[in-house]
């Protein structure tokens, strides 16, 4: 035999299993998943056959056979926001916990993508999707809905029919970073806002609220970056040459444009400008000065959205909106105004 044709041999099937143990090919398949009514000691003559021939159970044809794949699908906006990437790791540690496996799509900031990706998912037999992103239209994921469970993690445009949801608090974070800056005498506080989604808009109405509720509405300041990686400095740069001693920003990626910025002015955080971000990643605790930000807590909401699509698989038909409450976390980017500033 050719190497060629033993690379083209055919893989051993469970029948394969059955006679190398020397049992039932119903046996065999009781012990590969793991269930009741298999000795421990024929249970462990099958796996080490199964190992011995390099035996892989075909999960997707199982799942015809069972009516569930345990294949769970994550659909995210940008794999490069770790705020999205967090949340996936709560997923993929409740899925695991309950037998799932995650299957990742990624929709690089593309709406038409996301929706390719969603479709993709549903044709590999996935038994519930959670969608980290906001961008899909409520009846692509009601569409979605009516074929699997489907949880969405962020802040939607309008509600979905069918669509369970896991958000934060987004005016309340708000209030939070901007009563913060004020407490510790600032004033002239602006906000870099985000791209105009539906939690960067409850951000920025949250500022708005909270600064004309301190008496502060005539110092409002709103720059939104545009372009959600290019704009980000452009803005940054802009809301310091105003002058703020503070600025509050839409996320984590935004709030170190604005550091970065004012490291390159002369103005460093916290002496130059007090800074808070939003989100609390892993990036607040790895920059310097480390980051104060508004907490979502990321890794909760990724197995909060697990366990209610497992709720849906279970028969539950009434949609639930879960909304957690943000808080805040100090570090070392902000401080009391520089001196000689009225704040």
């Amino acid at each position: 035999m050719t190497k060629g044709e033993e690379r083209r041999a055919p893989r051993p099937t469970i029948v394969d299993v059955a006679a190398a143990a020397g049992v039932s090919k119903s046996l065999v398949s009781l012990a590969l998943r793991g269930e009741h009514g298999v000795s421990e000691a024929t249970s462990a003559r099958i796996l080490a056959a199964a190992e011995r021939l390099g035996y892989r159970s075909n999960m997707l044809a199982r799942g015809l056979v069972q009516g569930r794949t345990m294949l769970l699908g994550v659909l995210l906006t940008d794999l490069a926001n770790p705020y999205h990437t967090e949340v996936v790791s709560g997923v993929e540690e409740s899925a695991e916990e309950r037998g799932f496996t995650v299957l990742l799509a990624h929709g690089r900031r593309d709406r038409s993508r996301l929706t390719r990706q969603l479709d993709a998912l549903l044709q590999l037999n996935v038994d519930g999707v959670v969608v980290v992103s906001s961008w899909l239209e409520p009846e692509v994921l009601a569409a979605a809905a009516r074929r699997v469970p489907v949880v969405m993690v962020g802040r939607p445009e309008a509600f979905a029919p069918g669509v369970d949801t896991v958000a934060n608090d987004d005016r309340a974070g708000a209030e939070a970073a901007v009563r913060h800056l004020a407490d510790l005498g600032h004033e002239r506080i602006a906000h870099l806002a985000g791209t105009g989604r539906p939690a960067s808009r409850a951000r920025a109405a949250g500022y708005r609220e909270t600064m004309r509720a301190l008496g502060l509405a005539g110092r409002t300041a709103v720059h939104g970056v545009g372009d959600p990686v290019r704009g980000r400095d452009r803005a940054a740069a802009a809301l310091l040459g105003e002058g703020h001693t503070a600025v509050f920003a839409v996320n984590d990626l935004a709030a170190l444009a604005v550091l970065d910025r004012a490291h390159e002015a002369g103005r460093a955080a916290p002496g130059g400008v007090s800074v808070v971000g939003y989100d609390n990643t892993s990036l607040a605790e790895t920059v310097r000065p480390r980051l104060t930000s508004v907490d979502q807590p990321r890794l909760v909401m990724g197995r909060l959205a697990t366990g209610l699509l497992l709720e849906r698989m279970g028969g539950r038909t009434g949609e639930r909106h879960e909304v957690l409450t943000p808080s805040l976390v100090v570090r070392g980017s902000t401080a009391a105004p520089p001196r000689g500033t009225t704040g």
